[in-house]
């Protein structure tokens, strides 16, 4: 049996100096106090549970480090997989994007490499954190069914959210920030955004809805339904859309109309750590901040920045958030948004997922991670 003492334990509803105990990858015992001998002594550093990430584009950040660069897949994974596991992310939901936009994209030629790589890393025992499958579903993308159908039934396939980035709606509603991002990140010249709107347009059109259709009807009548999320709801008609097809999860809502909307239909609402940290969005839409005031906040994905995620729970506190309800956010909520309910809280019987943080400067920093009671990190 491993003890740990004199640790600041954040259970889901209080944080307070005491002992944990663990014993065969479980949580055995939980008790407030000073009083265990014989244990390791962490110095009234915070014991928190493991991080559980539903959305992040990181993996696609080391398979392309460059605009039009290939990095081999496994070194890839490998690299990504440990800056997560340094984050102190032990489940994590790695956002696959299926379709692009941009016709020019890498993306579809990485799609089955990056899958096929994540499996044989897992097999092979290499991993430090559990990695899952969030298929990320470009709606507008002609072959789209035909991309996403060998993965359909795959078990590591936990949550699909249905996207459509077609400038001049959802989170490009307005077509500056649009703007600023392709050019920036993609690196397309003004030309090349004029030239591609309208056939943007045209491909949404022709495919967006179809595709919606029958992306829903194979999600929800699979044996087990996969979790379906809407991206970027910007008005009360998205979210009511989304509640008809049976959407149980709303990913970055634009607006606070949409946030609110989302909360009186019960979905849950997913927001960027990045948007807390940074103090607003880079889209130019509601802050992470601002949903959290109106208590209209339920999960924070770390998006493109790992190391958001921990950070920005604890910057929570300063919108009125208890530490345990923060917590929340980066650990049980999203686990049981996607059926994984053995894990994300500090509780006898659940998974011994935990981490050693220290504060240092305001900043929350992981000094160590640990995935069923053995160190990733």
């Amino acid at each position: 049996m491993k003890i740990i003492r004199n640790a600041r334990i954040v259970t889901a509803d209080a944080e307070f100096i005491g002992t944990l105990r663990i014993k065969d990858s479980l949580i055995a015992e939980i008790s407030p106090g000073d009083t265990a001998s014989a244990a390791e002594d962490w110095n009234g550093d915070f014991l928190l549970p493991g991080l559980v990430e539903l959305h992040t584009d990181n993996l696609e950040k080391h398979l392309m480090p460059r605009p039009k660069v290939s990095w081999p897949t496994m070194p890839a994974i490998i690299a990504h997989d440990a800056q997560i596991a340094a984050a102190g992310i032990t489940t994590v939901l790695d956002a696959i994007s299926v379709g692009d936009i941009d016709s020019d994209s890498m993306r579809n030629d990485s799609l089955a490499p990056c899958i096929a790589g994540i499996r044989a890393a897992a097999e092979a025992g290499v991993l430090r954190a559990d990695h899952y499958l969030h298929m990320r579903l470009e709606l507008a993308e002609e072959n789209l069914l035909v991309m996403f159908d060998p993965y359909l039934h795959d078990e590591r396939l936990r949550l699909v959210s249905l996207m459509d980035h077609t400038p001049g709606q959802r989170q490009w509603t307005d077509l500056t920030h649009y703007r600023t991002y392709v050019t920036g990140k993609r690196g397309w010249s003004e030309d090349k955004v004029d030239s591609m709107l309208g056939r943007l347009l045209e491909r949404q059109q022709a495919y967006a809805a179809s595709n919606r259709r029958a992306i829903i009807e194979r999600c929800t009548t699979r044996m087990s339904p996969v979790p379906l999320a809407t991206h970027d709801d910007t008005t009360i008609a998205h979210v009511e859309e989304g509640v008809t097809d049976g959407v149980s999860i709303s990913e970055f809502p634009t607006t606070l109309a949409a946030a609110r909307a989302a909360r009186e239909k019960g979905l849950g609402i997913i927001m960027g750590a990045p948007n807390v940290v940074r103090g607003g969005s880079h889209s130019g839409n509601v802050s992470a901040a601002q949903l959290a005031r109106s208590d209209l906040l339920d999960v924070l994905s770390s998006d493109y920045v790992p190391a958001s995620l921990l950070h920005a729970a604890f910057l929570l506190q300063k919108e009125g958030f208890s530490l345990p309800k923060a917590v929340a956010t980066v650990s049980r909520n999203p686990a049981l948004l996607v059926g994984l309910a053995d894990r994300g809280e500090i509780a006898p019987e659940l998974r011994a997922d935990f981490l050693r943080v220290r504060v240092v400067n305001e900043i929350p920093i992981v000094l160590g991670a640990w995935k069923v009671g053995n160190r990733i990190a």
